[in-house]
């Protein structure tokens, strides 16, 4: 007989089991595929001009909507389908496609092609909560908030060697480098997964709503590609009002399909709970405060003093990456934090509070304060530990609230939510800085292209604390008890172990 834990496990008697060396080996697996999938937008988009300039384009933005759009459309399928056959087998499937994707895209002979291989390499995005909900299942008991932990705030330092990497490998071998460095990572990372983890022997009985896949895949489509073009297209174009109206049309459709169908893509009343809706609504506000502070910082730093604009330093890519350390850094320290104070006992809801606080402090504090060096870096590590504690916090608490055999489709919706405020809020982020702080500089100093105001990023940096201080709030009103949602299947069998 199994009973449930706190944390959502399945309590058996190898829960006091702790680390061994085959269970570090399938941690460092999983990490090394999320950390690829970090890391792979920071490395495209270092090879954006050189790829457009090859194949003659000007969509390169489409090198990454193309990967974030696939993702985000196959999370909440994907998720249901773990559910049901299993998570350890759907993760296989991700890295074989991505890595076959990552080899077409090497040796594409167009742009089209070149565009499906990086569609392909998209279904890597459910691996971050795929990841997470197959440990909850495999690991020993006191293993999974640290197991966790590390495996979402990531090995932050690795983004710091990226710029570095990218550009070792796009000037010594060309841009299709990257690509194979790709494939050739997720190849290794295939064979430990094959070799150190187990699958989950939790499984949902339920039969896969397809009609609710489609209406959702779609709709989250329309309104991806409406926001990623839109500043491109003109928000009142037609293409842009198509694809942003259909979209909204299609998951209302979805919704109302929810509602009726016996299985439904995404248990409406599993979300309906507080503990799920606004953990969901705060991991929204986190990963989209982080995309505009880690979009915003760079482009703060690398702007020539000379223009006189109030902030700026004229930083190279390579120098730049100095600001890497400290955000890097402290996001995983941030994560192993949490980690730590969880395995502990330590409720998951004040280390998400205590993330609020952090990141809202930081970005508040940069709004302001962004002319000295030494004030930006330690702003920037006190925002990394902040992010860090968010990142870890999500999962730890999904894993509290949502049932073993719901895991992975809950977790999805909270990374289709993830996925469109990180694309979102930046949008947002530029809109305001276009409209309104567009800074006035000759043409030749320029080069043609836009800077800003000192008053566009103290805007930009404001919007970062907003985000912050809806996460806050999410985590201020979640249950302070947190009950597992029960279903008719809640007793399950006992999981394996590693």
């Amino acid at each position: 007989m199994t009973e449930f834990s706190d944390l959502g496990a399945t309590t058996t008697a190898k829960d006091d089991a702790g680390w061994t060396p085959r269970l570090a080996l399938s941690l460092l697996s999983l990490v090394l595929v999320l950390e690829l999938l970090s890391v792979s937008y920071v490395m495209v988009s270092m090879a954006i001009l050189p790829i457009s300039a090859e194949y003659q384009t000007g969509q390169g933005a489409w090198l990454i909507t193309a990967f974030l759009l696939v993702g985000a459309v196959l999370s909440p399928l994907l998720g249901k389908l773990a559910d049901i056959i299993g998570k350890r087998k759907v993760i296989i499937a991700c890295v074989v496609i991505g890595a076959v994707g990552s080899v077409i895209s090497a040796v594409a002979t167009s742009y089209a092609v070149m565009i499906f291989g990086r569609a392909l390499s998209g279904i890597l995005v459910p691996t971050l909560f795929l990841s997470y909900s197959l440990i909850r299942d495999v690991f020993p008991r006191k293993t999974v908030p640290m197991a966790v932990s590390i495996c979402t705030a990531g090995c932050g330092l690795i983004t710091v060697a990226a710029p570095f990497l990218t550009g070792w490998l796009i000037d010594g071998f060309g841009w299709r480098s990257l690509f194979w460095f790709f494939a050739a990572v997720l190849v290794v990372c295939l064979v430990m997964i094959l070799l150190t983890t187990p699958e989950s022997t939790v499984r949902l009985h339920a039969s896969l709503d397809v009609l609710g896949a489609v209406l959702l895949g779609a709709g989250l489509a329309g309104l991806l590609v409406a926001v990623s073009f839109g500043p491109q297209w003109g928000w009142t174009d037609t293409t842009t009002l198509a694809f942003l109206v259909g979209g909204l049309v299609l998951t209302a459709a979805w919704y109302a399909s929810a509602k009726r169908v016996s299985d439904p893509l995404i248990r409406l009343d599993l979300l309906r709970r507080p503990s799920i809706a606004w953990t969901v609504t705060a991991a929204g506000g986190i990963y989209g405060l982080g995309a505009v502070f880690t979009m915003l910082l760079p482009i703060m730093a690398m702007t020539p003093e000379t223009f006189g604009l109030g902030y700026g330093w004229g930083l190279s890519a390579e120098q730049y990456a100095v600001f890497q350390v400290p955000l890097g850094g402290m996001t995983m320290v941030g994560g192993l934090v949490v980690g730590a104070l969880c395995g502990r006992g330590l409720h998951p809801r004040v280390l998400l509070m205590a993330s609020g606080v952090l990141t809202g402090l930081a970005g508040a504090a940069t709004a302001f304060m962004h002319d000295s060096k030494p004030l930006l870096f330690l702003l920037a590590a006190l925002f990394g530990a902040g992010l860090g504690m968010g990142y870890a916090s999500i999962p730890n608490m999904l894993i509290k609230a949502a049932p073993p055999e719901l895991q992975a489709s809950t977790a999805s919706i909270a990374g289709v939510v993830q996925s469109l405020c990180s694309a979102v809020l930046p949008v947002i982020a530029f809109a305001i800085m276009n409209n309104s702080f567009v800074a006035q500089l000759p043409a030749d100093q320029t080069g043609g292209a836009v800077f800003y105001t000192d008053g566009g990023f103290t805007a930009a940096f404001l919007l970062v604390a907003a985000a912050a201080v809806i996460a806050l709030v999410a985590a201020l009103a979640l249950p302070k008890v947190t009950q597992q949602f029960r279903t008719e299947q809640s007793e399950v069998p006992e999981a394996a172990t590693v």
